[in-house]
């Protein structure tokens, strides 16, 4: 853990926002560097839901625009946050979230993930998929999930 990197998965929520304040203040204690990543899924498919757009391609460079501009905006403050030395690396991948986090957490030598918890209970936690739950049993490193 004390040579590798922390992974902190984001979908930019508030929530997103305070586990990534953990992963900071982990980054700073073990002296390691930070690697922020998003995940575009495929929510819309064909049919845009009544979302006004030309085509599947403009749409999907409207959303890899929205989330590359605030990755930059979060890695400027993550940078002012980190000790003196330690560095961040900002990742935007596209695909399914539980896949692309593991695969991001093996290819980018992680020693530990800090994700928020989606914090749905009762019927709500039964109908979304749990990310951060699959993940603490699907991945190779300790994970720390964040209420």
């Amino acid at each position: 853990m004390r040579t590798r990197q922390i992974l902190c998965p984001t979908d930019f929520s508030l929530t997103a926002s305070h586990a990534l304040s953990y992963a900071i203040e982990m980054a700073n204690l073990y002296g390691v560097s930070l690697r922020l990543v998003h995940v575009m899924s495929e929510p819309f498919s064909e049919h845009h839901y009544g979302i006004a757009v030309d085509s599947v391609e403009q749409l999907d460079r409207q959303v890899e625009a929205a989330a590359t501009e605030n990755l930059e905006k979060l890695e400027l403050k993550i940078q002012q946050g980190l000790n003196h030395g330690l560095t961040v690396k900002t990742v935007l991948r596209k695909g399914d979230v539980l896949d692309e986090i593991l695969e991001e957490s093996e290819v980018g030598q992680v020693g530990m993930i800090v994700i928020a918890s989606h914090g749905h209970r009762g019927i709500s936690h039964l109908l979304n998929p749990n990310i951060a739950e699959s993940l603490a049993n699907k991945a190779k490193c300790p994970v720390l999930v964040v209420k």
